[in-house]
């Protein structure tokens, strides 16, 4: 069995709206036998995970996959299940897989969630190594590599903190991503997203920070507003902490100036060499080191966020108690044993550890680790209470007295900080702190919250949805709205259509194509920007009000989606012939399924546009699950008559009006006439784009106004709609310009210029190397019959054919043509460009295949310049300023981010 490849499908897609990894497995001879034909095989798996009894399968009941196990079933499926586990064992429990055989025999495409992508695919090798363990009959260690699997869950996963905040956030609807391996998290969209690291937010200035790492510092600011702190100061040596130890009085505290989490801090020191030891101590984590009075009473960790008290507990040091039999240190081992307990931050509570603070704190009790203790008698292991050195907490939020709920609260602002822990000594946190002494030993930032989520006794709270709740305020979910668009043809024109009608009322708005990544038209990277990549690059930018997004096939294949969720999805057409034959996509209703994984992700408010005369694309309405908008050229098209029979919005042509209608009325927007790209109605596509446009816009609730004001000003020029049906005159020959590259937009673009009359058309045309043969040939077809002359060119994405090869299959698919008089073969795409241009003369009409866009116009650009009998074909705009941007009603009800609220 072997794993071809692993791709990470991160965003929503074609199995599921989760992430899931696709491991693509070739079976090869372990084709041949199912699980119950290997001798031994099914006990081996059962007795090596038999926490797979839990797995239903499609049996539907506990113990289902064990049923399948033994009725006979495939080693992929198996994958698929043993992956799964191994996850949930090492601490991420995921249930979603699928296995499905592709068009080869014997290789299989498996889905497997996941959480975290790292630890997935070290689960699929495991499983992958630990299956042909079980068929052949091996040794395997399972407990030794679910450890291992374990010890990277711990290092990689998010701990409990950061988990709590993005939790919160998804219950709430707010998208997140994890933008390091550590605890930074990036919540929500463009200009509305916030960011995290741990409890820290991205408004935590830097200057409260260095407050609160500097203890002497943040006690001379809370002294200045009356808010009780400990005497103290610094010192810079051992004999100057003992120094100050008598002249502050003992008992005393020693620790870092700028520390945190309890790291080299020592409490309650009575002795010289107390004070000694834990100057050194304090001194090998900071060089900076203070002493303090300590103060008698219990040790609180009051959690401030905002200007709230949202949690506090009472926090117990690490101790042992003793029963007469087992040492400290075994006593100590017996702790560590708790699943709750691990060396850092990925669970509840840290491990106790046996370190020169700790053997110092035993010697002062007249212990040392090998001392075997008296039956309930209480050793203490550390004085200080932090749960990194491993205390223990218990939940107090309902006991907070007012008076020290409000110094907490002054304390973190004095600091500055948004979110703060406020470490309290006092003897009983029900009283006012004036009444007992009670001081405010330190203010922390990015405080830990593991004590308040999974305190050791009493409720735990909901800090991290407060952390939330202070980001976004009531009804925020940090989303701008979002535009997606697919489908075989015209998804560019419609992109760059749908962003002229925002950037006129003002929006910032990031564009993906397959031109580049456009940021308020400037351009931030050019090439092929339709995938997933370059989606998070446009949501990523804080200067970014609204996205439209070009989602190609390839895109959602190899990694899902770029989003989570998006407001509007356009699908403009499902035609033959462009990408077929890839990633075991063989056929058009194939393809359809991938560019549905665009409209499943619309929110429920929002509004999947797709055109009614496309049966693949119609059929998708079924499996939205918002509102639907059909658009259409013809308005007696059944599937838009129906939908509007029901007063559902559709958009659609009548007698050269482009009209809106809904259970509302009709509403004309403009006419053809009006709207450049259309060229006045006579390029039938360009209508279809327009429609598309519109109805995308009218669900985004653009005034119909704007929407008519951003369709009659967009040009169908070089600069506006590079590469899509522009018009130039050279020599007095008319030129199309277009980067259709596929039969459908090949028959289409020939259509359209069929109006052009012409004594001798041309055309100069290619194909990348990884389209089929019979796509390559039906375009030649094609060519061969409306075209008198043809140049062939190929370039630098033969993609693995050999030289010549492409414009072969071409002349044979232009042979059966019949029309073609000459071919061509020229290497370089702008070499058969200038070949054409000069062949071309008065009457000619020459279509110019722009497959690289940005070089073809690029030249051509120059060449206008350069060229006085060459021009490019002005068609008339209007230039009128959008109108008032009062929102027109939305077809349904309008999300919490449409182009209203931007």
């Amino acid at each position: 069995m072997e794993l071809l490849k692993i791709n990470a499908l991160r965003g929503p897609n074609v199995w599921a709206n989760f992430p899931v990894l696709e491991v693509w497995v070739k079976l090869g001879v372990y084709n041949e036998k199912s699980s119950e034909e290997y001798p031994g095989f099914n006990d081996r798996l059962k007795s090596w995970l038999p926490s797979l009894i839990e797995h239903r399968c499609s049996v539907g009941e506990r113990g289902g996959f064990f049923v399948r196990l033994d009725r006979g079933t495939y080693l992929g499926h198996i994958l698929e299940h043993v992956t799964l586990e191994l996850q949930t064992l090492a601490g991420t429990p995921v249930g979603y897989g699928r296995a499905r055989e592709t068009s080869v025999e014997g290789t299989y495409r498996v889905a497997i969630k996941y959480e975290e992508e790292e630890l997935a695919r070290a689960a699929v090798d495991t499983a992958h190594r630990l299956i042909m363990a079980a068929v052949h009959d091996t040794p395997f260690d399972v407990a030794a590599e679910i450890e291992k699997l374990k010890d990277l869950a711990h290092d990689i996963c998010l701990g409990p903190s950061t988990r709590s905040i993005m939790m919160a956030a998804k219950a709430r609807g707010i998208p997140w991503r994890r933008l390091t391996a550590g605890s930074m998290i990036q919540f929500g969209y463009g200009a509305r997203f916030r960011r995290i690291c741990a409890a820290e937010t991205d408004r935590t200035g830097a200057i409260a920070e260095m407050i609160a790492q500097d203890k002497e510092l943040t006690k001379k600011l809370l002294r200045e507003i009356g808010i009780p702190v400990p005497e103290g100061r610094p010192v810079d040596s051992a004999d100057d902490a003992w120094a100050a130890a008598q002249e502050i009085g003992l008992p005393v505290v020693v620790k870092p100036q700028n520390g945190n989490q309890g790291r080299g801090v020592a409490t309650n020191l009575r002795t010289q060499d107390q004070v000694i030891t834990a100057y050194h101590a304090a001194y090998a984590q900071e060089s900076d080191v203070i002493v303090e009075k300590y103060a008698p009473g219990c040790d609180w960790r009051v959690l401030v966020i905002g200007d709230k008290v949202v949690a506090a507990a009472r926090r117990e040091p690490a101790h042992v108690i003793g029963d007469g039999k087992l040492t400290i240190r075994q006593l100590v081992d017996e702790v560590n044993k708790d699943p709750r307990r691990s060396d850092g931050h990925a669970t509840s509570l840290s491990y106790v550890k046996l370190d020169a603070v700790s053997l110092s704190v035993l010697e002062s009790q007249g212990c040392a680790p090998d001392t075997i203790p008296q039956p309930g008698q209480k050793v203490l292991i550390r004085r200080n209470a932090n749960l990194s050195t491993g205390g223990t907490a218990e939940d107090v939020t309902e006991l907070v007295h007012p008076d020290v709920a409000a110094r907490c609260i002054e304390a973190a602002k004095v600091v500055g900080l948004d979110i703060a822990g406020i470490d309290v000594v006092a003897v009983d946190i029900a009283r006012p702190m004036a009444e007992q002494e009670g001081v405010i030993v330190e203010v922390n930032a990015a405080p830990g919250l593991r004590m308040h989520l999974e305190p050791s006794a009493g409720q735990g709270r909901a800090v991290g949805e407060a952390i939330i709740n202070m980001m976004f305020g009531p009804g925020q979910t940090g989303r701008i709205p979002i535009v997606a668009v697919t489908g075989t043809n015209g998804k560019t024109t419609t992109i760059r259509l749908i962003t002229h009608v925002l950037s006129r009322l003002g929006a910032r708005v990031g564009m993906t194509c397959t031109d580049g990544i456009f940021l308020n038209g400037r351009r931030i990277d050019n090439g092929d920007c339709s995938g997933p990549k370059s989606a998070r690059c446009v949501l990523s930018n804080p200067c970014v009000d609204a996205a439209v997004l070009e989602t190609a096939r390839g895109g959602i294949v190899r990694e899902g989606l770029g989003f989570d969720r998006c407001d509007v999805g356009v699908v403009t057409n499902i035609g033959d012939g462009d990408h077929l034959g890839l990633a075991d996509i063989n056929t058009p209703e194939q393809l359809a399924k991938v560019k549905r994984v665009v409209v499943e992700a619309v929110m429920p408010e929002g509004s999947a546009v797709l055109k009614a005369d496309d049966p693949l694309v119609a059929d998708m309405a079924q499996y939205c699950k918002c509102g639907v908008i059909f658009f259409a050229r013809d308005e007696q098209s059944p599937v838009l008559k129906k939908h509007l029979e029901q007063g559902k919005p559709v958009v659609f042509v009548r007698e050269g009006k482009i009209i809106a209608a809904d259970r509302e009325g009709e509403s004309v927007l403009t006419t053809l006439d009006k709207v450049p790209l259309t060229h006045n109605g006579k390029i039938g596509f360009q209508v279809e784009n327009v429609l598309a446009a519109a109805a995308a816009c009218w669900a985004l609730a653009i005034s119909k106004d704007n929407i008519a004001s951003g369709l009659e000003s967009f040009a169908p020029n070089l600069e506006q709609s590079p590469g899509r049906f522009n018009l130039l005159d050279v020599n007095g020959a008319t030129v199309v310009v277009d980067y259709g590259h596929n039969p459908s937009s090949l028959q289409t673009i020939v259509d359209a210029m069929s109006s052009f009359e012409g004594k001798r058309r041309l055309a100069v045309y290619s194909a990348a190397g990884d389209r089929r043969d019979e796509d390559m040939l039906e375009q030649g077809r094609i060519l061969g019959k409306h075209f008198d002359e043809v140049i062939l060119y190929e370039d630098h994405y033969t993609r693995g054919r050999a030289e010549g090869e492409i414009s072969a299959i071409f002349r044979k698919g232009i042979v059966e043509g019949a029309r073609t008089q000459q071919v061509h073969e020229v290497r370089g795409a702008i070499k058969s460009v200038e070949m054409a241009l000069g062949m071309v003369g008065p009457g000619d009409v020459l279509l110019l295949q722009a497959d690289e866009v940005e070089e073809t116009v690029t030249f051509l650009k120059q060449y206008l310049e350069t060229h006085p009998a060459a021009r490019e074909v002005a068609v008339p705009t209007l230039t009128a300023n959008p109108a008032a941007a009062t929102p027109n009603p939305a077809p349904h009800a309008p999300t919490s981010a449409t182009v209203a609220n931007v």
